[in-house]
C-alpha cells in the first residue's frame, strides 16, 4: 500500500478498533444484523467502494450500497460478516483490508442493526462484481461527501414513523439512508463537514 495519509491518521486515532464478536445467538428474538465494509482506497485524496444493487434484489433494489450484508451463522464478528460479503460481491480479499475502526451500528428502516467497518485498502483494485448482488460499483472520493451542496436532509414517511434522512445526489446516483449518514459521519471526522443528521441513527426509525 501507499505512504498512509493524513485522512488515515485521523479516522484511525478517532475510531474505535474492537473487533468485538457478535453479541448474542444469530437471529434472537428476531433481530436482525449486518456488517458492511467502508473500503477507504489508499490514496492522500481516498475514494471508497460503492455499488448500485441489483435490481432484481427484494431489499433496497437499484439503491446505493457498501458491499456488506446480514450476519451468517459461520461469521464470528461484524468484521467477518463485512469482509466475506466484500470478497462474495465485489471480489475484495480479506487481506488487502487494513482495519481503521468502527462506527456505532445504525438502525435501518427494514430494523437491521448496520454495524460500519471502516479500512484502508489497496489504491489499484482489480474488483469483480457479482450481478446477483450489485449492477455495478463506483468509487467517489470520500471528500465528495463533506459537500454541503451535495448533502440534504428529508422528511420523509415509511408508512410508521415521520423521520429526517440524509441523502446526497451524485449526478443520477441518489446514496441516501443508513449509506449517506455512514459517508456523512466520515466527512464528520475526516474533513470536519459539520452534518448534523438530527436523528439518533441507534434507535429504531
Amino acid at each position: 500500500m501507499e505512504p498512509v495519509s493524513e485522512i488515515f491518521q485521523l479516522l484511525e486515532s478517532s475510531l474505535p478498533l474492537h473487533s468485538l464478536a457478535w453479541d448474542g445467538p444469530l437471529g434472537r428474538d428476531g433481530h436482525k444484523e449486518a456488517g458492511v465494509l467502508v473500503a477507504l482506497t489508499s490514496e492522500a485524496q481516498p475514494r471508497v467502494i460503492l455499488g448500485r444493487r441489483a435490481m432484481h434484489l427484494t431489499l433496497h433494489p437499484g439503491e446505493v450500497a457498501f458491499p456488506g450484508g446480514k450476519r451468517e451463522a459461520e461469521d464470528t464478528t461484524p468484521w467477518a460478516t463485512a469482509t466475506r460479503e466484500a470478497m462474495e460481491e465485489v471480489g475484495l480479499p480479506a487481506e488487502d483490508v487494513y482495519p481503521l475502526g468502527e462506527l456505532a451500528p445504525l438502525i435501518t428502516r427494514s430494523r437491521f442493526e448496520v454495524y460500519p467497518c471502516i479500512a484502508r485498502v489497496p489504491a489499484e483494485l482489480a474488483l469483480v462484481v457479482d450481478p446477483g448482488e450489485f449492477d455495478s460499483v463506483f468509487m467517489p472520493s470520500l471528500q465528495t461527501f463533506a459537500d454541503p451542496e451535495l448533502f440534504r436532509l428529508e422528511t420523509m414517511w415509511d408508512g410508521e414513523h415521520t423521520r429526517r434522512v440524509p441523502h446526497y445526489q451524485l449526478g443520477d446516483d441518489n446514496v441516501w439512508g443508513v449509506t449517506a449518514a455512514i459517508l456523512a459521519q466520515l466527512a464528520n471526522l475526516a474533513y470536519d463537514a459539520g452534518f448534523d443528521l438530527q436523528r439518533n441513527w441507534k434507535e429504531k426509525p
